[in-house]
């Protein structure tokens, strides 16, 4: 019989497993490669409707019991800054980014895997090697950049990659509507600098200047503390049955 090709993925579904965020729970994924020439036009669709990138795999949750898990999205034209958010735009003042292709480094992988064991010991990632980590930057089919930031001194004049003290990385997906975060890291010595908070601003400022409405930040999970965080970016929308939605919290503190 002959087989035919065929351009649509095919999904899979990954086996129960302890969610990593709510105890008691278990999570299930269901999963597709992306590969070929059609992976950013797929990339574009499948983040709309909920999934994210790990490497050339693009996954979402498939739950049985739980739909804590909601895909969340800053309307980045509308975003204003709260008075904090400028207090740490102001404090990481002496900071640039710069957008670079996929390529990892060496003082990348240092930089995190300090972060890994200061903030994730005990995670899933802790025991990455600078393969594992050079896949994670490298293994795209899809517009992938990093964003290097870097502290400039008074007597250090920035003019590009390696140029200042690496001191967080984000890795980006660029989209037709918007920016995707993937992964992001920093010195954990610097913890008073918000520089998770800093990089999701600066996110937020590139969307704006590339004329792009979204800053994607993945899955908000309603219970758990640690993804708090992300209900600071307003105005936002949320994927839920009806599509995207805009949320409007008055309890977050601005």
């Amino acid at each position: 019989m002959t087989q035919h090709p065929t351009q649509s993925p095919q999904f899979f579904l990954t086996a129960p497993s302890p969610c990593p965020y709510l105890d008691g729970q278990f999570e299930r994924k269901v999963f597709t490669h992306l590969v070929g020439d059609k992976a950013s036009e797929m990339n574009d669709l499948l983040t709309q409707g909920g999934f994210r990138r790990s490497q050339n795999i693009a996954y979402r949750p498939a739950c049985e019991t739980c739909r804590a898990c909601v895909s969340v999205r800053i309307l980045a034209q509308e975003f204003t800054a709260s008075r904090n958010m400028k207090r740490v735009l102001q404090h990481n003042s002496d900071l640039v980014g710069a957008m670079h292709n996929a390529e990892p480094s060496t003082e990348q992988y240092s930089l995190f895997r300090s972060y890994l064991d200061a903030r994730h010991r005990r995670g899933g990632m802790s025991d990455m090697t600078v393969l594992d980590y050079a896949m994670m930057v490298e293994d795209t089919h899809v517009d992938t950049k990093v964003i290097e930031y870097r502290r400039r001194g008074p007597d250090t004049f920035i003019t590009g990659k390696g140029q200042g003290e690496l001191i967080a990385v984000a890795l980006t997906d660029k989209m037709a509507d918007g920016l995707s975060m993937v992964y992001s890291y920093f010195n954990p010595e610097f913890e008073e600098r918000s520089l998770g908070t800093f990089m999701i601003l600066d996110h937020i400022a590139r969307a704006r200047a590339m004329g792009l409405p979204h800053v994607y930040l993945g899955y908000w999970v309603n219970g758990s503390r640690k993804m708090n965080y992300k209900m600071r970016f307003m105005p936002q929308e949320h994927l839920g049955p009806k599509g995207w939605e805009r949320y409007t919290n008055e309890a977050v503190s601005r």
